[in-house]
């Protein structure tokens, strides 16, 4: 019996399979249901009494040594499958992937500065948990006006004086009261209005507002700064209006039309059958919103003006609801394609 174990224990240390069936073979000849090592557990039984502690720790020793044999030899022909499995020419190419796309919503803001940046604006940031002194005192916008009703303003409870901001002309403010003139500024950026959510209103929205500050500024200047926007957005063909309207903060104001970009100024569903269609409001800045933020309003002037992206965006791609752009559908987002 001992010579059989140390027969069994060289068999196993030298055995070397070339294939996965030989491994197989070897597995089932020491371990399976009528094993050699089983045997000689059964002939174990017959061992006199002082033996059976040497020849118990050799059949163990046997029994372990086989296993241990058996696990290596089941690694080594796994991993010579994965490499045979791997492709023969390395050179193809990877699966596709799936990348993320630029939100509508940020390709048209990107455009919009890329446009201003190019004619010396630069890009102002601010918060968009304002006072009433930046929102609405210092533009002009007295305490009786309706925008400071809790209909249209989000106000933070605990304190009346703080609301969302409603329009990113308090970033203006803050550029006013700090920075001296020249100022040529565009502030992009989020906005709140205590609005019922439809497909053409939602409680957020965004905006880029234009400010331009100096001497001897004139109306002039603004209609041929919002005329080469127009042209840089919609194409070379595209016609601006300016219509007369009321803003608190600008003296003239007015609202800002262009031809339709489909219909070329024929009449559409797009532009109901009008021919233009609105895309922003403008004017030059009151005199006591510069006094307000201590510019001397009889040595400079400027002019102001202010968009809705959701706006520019259903326009450009005809989107028909502004509720999509909030939705996060990934079958609506895919659709859109970054040029900035």
């Amino acid at each position: 019996m001992k010579s059989q174990i140390e027969e069994l224990l060289n068999h196993i240390k030298g055995f070397a399979p070339n294939n996965k069936e030989q491994a197989e073979e070897f597995r089932i000849a020491l371990l399976g249901k009528k094993d050699k090592i089983t045997e000689l557990f059964e002939t174990f039984k017959t061992v006199a009494p002082e033996q059976r502690k040497e020849f118990g720790q050799r059949l163990n020793e046997l029994k372990n040594k086989a296993q241990e044999k058996i696990s290596e030899l089941k690694d080594q022909f796994e991993s010579k499958n994965e490499t045979k499995e791997q492709p023969s020419d390395l050179t193809l190419p990877a699966e596709n992937i799936n990348i993320g796309s630029r939100h509508p919503l940020s390709i048209i803001r990107n455009q919009i500065v890329e446009i201003f940046s190019r004619i010396g604006f630069t890009v102002s940031d601010g918060p968009e948990i304002e006072d009433d002194w930046h929102n609405f005192t210092a533009l002009n916008t007295p305490a009786d006006h309706p925008a400071r009703d809790m209909q249209d303003t989000f106000y933070i409870s605990e304190n009346p004086d703080i609301v969302l901001r409603t329009q990113t002309s308090s970033v203006q403010v803050h550029i006013m009261e700090n920075s001296k003139p020249p100022i040529r500024t565009i502030s992009p950026g989020r906005v709140y209005r205590n609005e019922a959510i439809s497909a053409r209103a939602h409680c957020q929205f965004h905006q880029v507002e234009g400010l331009y500050i100096d001497k001897q500024v004139s109306f002039a200047d603004l209609k041929q700064t919002l005329l080469y926007f127009a042209k840089e957005m919609f194409g070379e063909e595209t016609q601006i209006r300016l219509r007369p309207s009321f803003f608190p903060f600008t003296e003239i104001s007015a609202e800002m039309d262009i031809s339709c970009p489909f219909c070329k100024g024929n009449g559409c569903n797009i532009c109901k059958g009008a021919g233009w269609v609105e895309i922003l409001g403008c004017g030059m800045v009151d005199p006591a919103v510069l006094d307000n933020c201590k510019i001397d309003s009889k040595q400079y002037s400027g002019f102001a003006f202010g968009m809705g992206v959701e706006r520019i965006t259903m326009l450009k791609y005809q989107v028909k609801d502004l509720r999509l752009f909030f939705e996060n559908d990934i079958r609506f987002l895919k659709q859109f394609k970054s040029v900035v």
